[in-house]
C-alpha cells in the first residue's frame, strides 16, 4: 500500500514531522514503512515561466532565443530547441543551479543533473525549459504533456510559483507493508486514522452527503443477487447526462501520486474513491444493459467473455459475474466487460459498488490469469458496510465536480448486515500479559483514537466492523501497547515456569542411533517413500505376503512410484547398489525413514506409519559385526536387559542359514542377518550384503536413561571353563539362558570362547566352551559355594542333552 504524505496531512491538518520523523513513527505503533521516495528529490530551483518573446538563432536553424518572465523585474534569457514553444506559453524553468531528474534523453539520473548558466552557439542561456521527463514523470502520468517537448503548463498557471509545488511533485510516497488482516489500511482513510492515532493529532474525513434528484433509481434498473455467499452486499445508483472532462487539478495530483494516470473525470472519481477508502467501484453504459436488469449469480463452464482489455476469458462454475437479462456485462470484483464499457458516447451510468467473497475472487483471478487493483482490494475481504459510504462519496463528487445528474435513491441488496464484536475490557489481564503498568484511563484514550469505543455499562470494548482483526483480549492488548510504545516496555523476569523449549524424547532417542551408527562407520542414506510393485518379486517375497498389501497412489509420477512402501528393504539395497555400481569397495549405510502399513484396502482411514532404522553393508564386516552394531545403538539407549536371537525370521530375502529375528523383553524389536544371493544378485551386487532392521517405536517405548551405580566389589573372583558337547541344533542362547537361570548370585559373568565342529566330534554335534566368573559380593568364596552353583548348572545342561567334554 502506498500514500501521498500530502495526502495524508490533508485528512490530519495538524500534522507536523519531517519525513524521517513520520516514518519512523508510523513503524514504531505498528503500521511498518518499507520505504519513503520524495517525487522532488533530484529537483531544485525550477518555477513557472511565461515566453514573452522568441527570436531565431543566428548560428542554429534549430534553436530559438526566449525572453522567459519568471515573476521577477527582468527577463531571463533562455536557448532552446523545443518543438512546441511559443510565445506565451507557461513552462516550468530550471534557474541557474537548478537541478533536473533527468536529461534530454528523458532518462532518470541518480542524483539528478546539475543546470548552469552557459552559451549555445555564442549564445547566453540562463536556465532550461523543461519536459515533463525532465521533472522525474512521464506522459503516461500527464496525458496532456508533449512527447517530444516542453510541458506546457496551464494558462492560469501562476508565474513565479514554485513549479514543483503547483505540479504536486513537492511529495513523499511513503510505502506501507500491510498485513492482509487489516483490510482498513489499504486505503488513504486507513493509514491518515493511524498516522492521527500515532501523532494524536485529530483526524478529519471527509463529510459525505447523500445527493440525488427527486427521481427513483428504481425506475431505471432492477437488481437480484443469486448468490448471497459470493455477494455479500451490492449497491447500485444511477447518473445521467454524463459530460466528459479533465478531471479538477487537485484530484490529479492525489491519482499521480498513488501511481494512477489520470483519464477523465468519471473514471477519476472511480479510481479516486478506490484510493480513498479502499472500495473498488465500477460503472457500466446504462444504455448496454438489457432489460434494465443487473443480475449476480456465477458462470457456466466454459463460457467465454470478452473483457475490457479486449481478452476472451474461460470461465467456470466458480466465477462470479455480473449480468445483465441477456448476457454478461462483468467478472465480479476483477474487470468488467468490452459490450458494456464506458465511451465518450455514454449518456447515462450505472454505478456499482458491492462486497464480494475474498477467498472466491482470489481463486477466480488466479484461474483468470489477471490480478487488477480492484480484485487486489477484494481479495483481502472487504467490509460489506463500507460499499454504501463509497458509493455516496462518489455520487457527491460527481455533483461537485458537474459530472453528471445523480438520480435519487440507491438499491441496496444486504441480506445479513455485519455487526462488529465487543470485547471484556481487562486491562489487569493486558497488563500482565505486556509486562506494563497502563491505567485503565490511558488505555481507553488510545483506543478511541482508532475509534475503539468503551462502554462502561457493559465493561466492553465495542469493536466496528472494519476492524476484522481483534476479536480477543490479546488483540485489544496488542491496540493498547502499540500506541504506548513498544520501546517503553520494561524488562521483566520470566515468572517461573520455563518456556525453553526442548526436543522430544523421540527426537532425542533418533540422535543417539544417529551418533551410534555413524560412530560404527555408517553414512545416511535418504529414499523415497513411493515404490514400484516390481521389487517385491525382487526381494523374493511370495505371492500371499503382508508386504505386498500397499497403498496405491492416486497420481503416481509413474510405475516406479506408484505404491507406498511398506519395507525399508528396497530403499537400502538400491542405496548399496549404487555404491556397488560405483565401485566403492566397503560401504555402510543407514536410514530412518517410515514404513506406511495400510489397516485394510481399499483404505478408509489414514496408514500406520512406522519408523524404521535400516542398516547394510558389504565388503569389510560379516553378520556378527551387525549384531555388534546392533547390540551397541541398544547399549546406547539405555536397553540393559538381555537381547535375545531367534532364528525363526522366515524372511524370503535373507540367507534361510544366516538370518535371526531380535528379541527384547519377549518382544521382536527387528531382524538382521545376511542378504539372500539371488536377491543381492537382482540388485546387481556381487558380494556378501548384511542388513539389519530395528522398529524406532519399540526401541523408544525401552529406552532408559535412569542408571543404577553399584559399588565395586573388593574381593577376588574364581573362574571356571566349561567345554562341552552340544547337539547341534542347540543355540549357545540356549546354554545361556541355563546360565542365567541356575547360576545363582555369584555368577558375575560368562564368555564363549570357542565353537568347533570336526573330526574329532561326533556327528551331530559341536564342541563349545565358555568362560564363567564367579565373585562373592560380601565374602570370599570358597570351593563349596562354586561347587553347588556349577552343580545346578551341569544339571540344567544335561537335561538339554548337553555332555562335558572329556
Amino acid at each position: 500500500m502506498n500514500t501521498s504524505l500530502n495526502w495524508i496531512k490533508d485528512l490530519v491538518p495538524d500534522l507536523e514531522c519531517t519525513d524521517q520523523e513520520y516514518m519512523d513513527a508510523m513503524t514504531l505503533s505498528g503500521t511498518k514503512v518499507e520505504q519513503g521516495v520524495r517525487l522532488d528529490k533530484d529537483l531544485e530551483k525550477i518555477v513557472i515561466g511565461k515566453v514573452e518573446k522568441i527570436e531565431q538563432h543566428p548560428d542554429a536553424d534549430k534553436l530559438v532565443i526566449c525572453q522567459v518572465n519568471i515573476g521577477e523585474e527582468e527577463l531571463i534569457q533562455i536557448v532552446t530547441g523545443a518543438p512546441n514553444v511559443f510565445e506565451g506559453a507557461k513552462v516550468p524553468v530550471v534557474l541557474d543551479g537548478g537541478r533536473v531528474a533527468g536529461g534530454h534523453d528523458g532518462k532518470l539520473v541518480d542524483g539528478g543533473v546539475k543546470i548552469k548558466k552557459g552559451k549555445l552557439r555564442g549564445v547566453e542561456s540562463f536556465g532550461m525549459m523543461c519536459s515533463i521527463d525532465e521533472l522525474g514523470s512521464t506522459t503516461e502520468m500527464f496525458p496532456n504533456a508533449a512527447e517530444n517537448g516542453l510541458y506546457i503548463l496551464p494558462d492560469d498557471a501562476p508565474v513565479g510559483q514554485s513549479a514543483i509545488e503547483y505540479l504536486g511533485l513537492d511529495d513523499l510516497i511513503v510505502e506501507y507493508e500491510v498485513t492482509s488482516n487489516r483490510v482498513d489500511c489499504f486505503s488513504v482513510l486507513g493509514i491518515a486514522r493511524e498516522a492521527a492515532a500515532t501523532f494524536d493529532k485529530k483526524f478529519v474525513p471527509p463529510v459525505i452527503t447523500e445527493v440525488g434528484n427527486d427521481e427513483d433509481v428504481n425506475d431505471y434498473i432492477k437488481v437480484k443477487v443469486e448468490n448471497n455467499e459470493l455477494c455479500k452486499r451490492y449497491v447500485a445508483r444511477v447518473v445521467k447526462n454524463v459530460k466528459f472532462a479533465p478531471s479538477p487539478e487537485w484530484m490529479q495530483k492525489r491519482l499521480r501520486a498513488q501511481g494512477i494516470r489520470p483519464i477523465n473525470n468519471l473514471v477519476d472519481i472511480t479510481n479516486y474513491v478506490m484510493e480513498e477508502m479502499g472500495q473498488p467501484m465500477h460503472a457500466y453504459d446504462l444504455s448496454t444493459i438489457a432489460g434494465r436488469e443487473i443480475i449476480v449469480d456465477t458462470a457456466k463452464n466454459g463460457q467465454e467473455f470478452i473483457t475490457l482489455d479486449g481478452q476472451t476469458r474461460v470461465l467456470d462454475s466458480n466465477t462470479l459475474t455480473i449480468n445483465d437479462a441477456q448476457k454478461q456485462v462483468g467478472i465480479a470484483g476483477i474487470m468488467g466487460g468490452e459490450n458494456s464499457m464506458i465511451t465518450e458516447n455514454v449518456k447515462d451510468v450505472l454505478f456499482e459498488a458491492a462486497c464480494f467473497d475474498g477467498t472466491n475472487i482470489r481463486l477466480s483471478s488466479k484461474k483468470l490469469g489477471m490480478r487488477t487493483d480492484a480484485s487486489s482490494k477484494f481479495e483481502k475481504g472487504l467490509d460489506p458496510n463500507l460499499a454504501l459510504d463509497a458509493m455516496n462519496r462518489a455520487c457527491q463528487l460527481i455533483e461537485e465536480l458537474g459530472v453528471g445528474e445523480v438520480v435519487g435513491g440507491a438499491i441496496d441488496i444486504y441480506p445479513v448486515k455485519r455487526e462488529g464484536v465487543n470485547i471484556p475490557f481487562e486491562p489487569e489481564k493486558y497488563n500482565k500479559l505486556l509486562g506494563t503498568d497502563i491505567d485503565k484511563e490511558t488505555m481507553i484514550s488510545y483506543l478511541e483514537k482508532i475509534d475503539l469505543v468503551y462502554n462502561s455499562q457493559t465493561n466492553e470494548i465495542e469493536v466496528p466492523s472494519w476492524r476484522q482483526d481483534l476479536l480477543c483480549d490479546a488483540d485489544i492488548a496488542e491496540e493498547v501497547v502499540r500506541f504506548y510504545g513498544y520501546d517503553k516496555i520494561p524488562t521483566t523476569l520470566p515468572n517461573g515456569q520455563s518456556t525453553v523449549g526442548k526436543i522430544s524424547f523421540k527426537h532425542h532417542i533418533e540422535k543417539i542411533v544417529k551418533s551410534t551408527v555413524e560412530h560404527c562407520g555408517f553414512s545416511q542414506a535418504m529414499t523415497y517413500s513411493f515404490e514400484s510393485p516390481k521389487v517385491y518379486d525382487k526381494l523374493l517375497l511370495d505371492e500371499n505376503d503382508e508386504a505386498r498389501k500397499a497403498i496405491k497412489i492416486a497420481n503416481p509420477l509413474g510405475e516406479d512410484y506408484s505404491i507406498m512402501r511398506t519395507l525399508s528393504m528396497n530403499g537400502m539395497m538400491t542405496s548399496l547398489s549404487t555404491n556397488f555400481g560405483r565401485r566403492n569397495k566397503d560401504v555402510r549405510l543407514y536410514e530412518l525413514g517410515n514404513v506406511y502399513l495400510p489397516k485394510q484396502l481399499p483404505i478408509t482411514e489414514l496408514p500406520d506409519e512406522k519408523m524404521k532404522l535400516t542398516l547394510g553393508m558389504y565388503g569389510e564386516g560379516d553378520f556378527f559385526d551387525m549384531k555388534g552394531f546392533v547390540e551397541e545403538i541398544f547399549e546406547a539407549v539405555g536397553m540393559r536387559k538381555k537381547v535375545e536371537y531367534s532364528p525363526e525370521s522366515n524372511l524370503n530375502y535373507l540367507h534361510p542359514g544366516r538370518q535371526a529375528n531380535i528379541i527384547y523383553d519377549g518382544k521382536v524389536i527387528g531382524y538382521l542377518g545376511e542378504v539372500h544371493p539371488v536377491v543381492a544378485s537382482n540388485y546387481a551386487i556381487k558380494d556378501r550384503v548384511y542388513v539389519a532392521v530395528l522398529d524406532m517405536e519399540l526401541i523408544t517405548a525401552n529406552a532408559s536413561f535412569d542408571y543404577k551405580y553399584k559399588q565395586i566389589v573388593n574381593f577376588p573372583a574364581s573362574t571356571r571353563d566349561l567345554s562341552m558337547v552340544v547337539p547341534r541344533e542347540i543355540l549357545v542362547g540356549d546354554i545361556e539362558k541355563v546360565f542365567d537361570q541356575r547360576g545363582g548370585q555369584y555368577l558375575e559373568s560368562y564368555k564363549l570362547f570357542d565353537v568347533y565342529e570336526g573330526e574329532q566330534i561326533k556327528e551331530g554335534f559341536k564342541s563349545v566352551a565358555y568362560s564363567l566368573v564367579f565373585r562373592g559380593k560380601e565374602k570370599n568364596l570358597e570351593e563349596n559355594d562354586i561347587a553347588k552353583a556349577m552343580k545346578k548348572i551341569l544339571n540344567g545342561l544335561e537335561d538339554l542333552g548337553i555332555e562335558l567334554r572329556a
